[in-house]
Parts: structure tokens; sequence; C-alpha cells
């Protein structure tokens, strides 16, 4: 056999691309895989003569495998699918923060740490002292807006 036969080299992509599914799961690649081994049997066959041709029904096997075939392999193989809170504004609303340098009076920034990290915060017009545990209201670019906690018993 020799090694710069087109069907030797395409039957040889085909097993390497259809193994590269073990690397890059998703179940695209072992398609185009089996349309290299498609192209090597019409090699084989006569069917086709050339690169040209080769690489035209490369093409459409792939294509035509792709689209008949995905969404059975996707229903035996299943996947990750979890649907997660796309809203970052709603995750940080009612959030409770500390005030680290003061908050106030009026629209003057403060810092607060949340979520282990400082932000600067605005708060809701009054003063808000070091140490005082305040409520996310919202964001405003990359600054917190919060208000004291009132103490409810």
């Amino acid at each position: 056999m020799e090694f710069s036969n087109p069907i030797f080299i395409w039957i040889a992509v085909g097993i390497v691309l259809m193994l590269a599914e073990i690397i890059l799961p998703g179940g695209i690649v072992i398609f185009l895989g089996a349309a290299c081994l498609v192209v090597a049997g019409a090699l084989t066959l006569g069917w086709v003569e050339g690169f040209v041709q080769a690489l035209t029904l490369w093409f459409i096997a792939a294509i035509v495998l792709l689209l008949a075939f995905r969404q059975v392999t996707q229903r035996l193989v299943g996947g990750d699918s979890h649907v997660d809170n796309t809203d970052e504004e709603f995750d940080l609303y009612n959030q409770v923060a500390v005030v680290k340098a003061a908050i106030g009076p009026a629209q003057q920034q403060g810092r607060v740490e949340f979520q282990g990290s400082e932000w600067p915060a605005l708060g809701d017009g009054s003063e808000i002292p070091v140490g005082a545990r305040v409520r996310v209201i919202c964001r405003d670019n990359i600054a917190l807006v919060v208000e004291p906690m009132t103490e409810q018993a």
C-alpha cells in the first residue's frame, strides 16, 4: 500500500477525525471523519476522480451527515443543558454589603465590600457610616446603589 494513495489518505484523515471526537466532543467532528470515509469509498468504487471532485463530495457528505444525524446523536448522547439566570441586576438585588468608606451625604461616592471584593457605592442621599450594613438596590455602571438596612425585630 502506497502512503501517497488518495484512498489511504482519506481513510487515515477520516479515522483521525473520528478519534478526535474523543478529545473534541460535540458530535460534529465524527461526521467530518465519516464524510472522509464516504469519499474513500467513492474513490475506491471509481465514482469520483481527482482532488476537486473528492473535496466537493466531502463537503456535500459532511453537510448531509450533519443535517441528517446531528439531532439523533444529541438525543442519544445528551448534553449539558442547564439554564442559569442571565440577569445580573436581579442577582444583586436585596443582597447585604458592608460599608468600607463612608457614603454620602447627597451623591458622594463611598465603598462597600460585596461578595468578597470592594465596590464603589452610591447611597440614597443620607450619610452612611463605615461599618454599617447596607442592602444593594441596583448597579449604576460599576457602582452599587445601596440603602441603609433598617433594623427589623
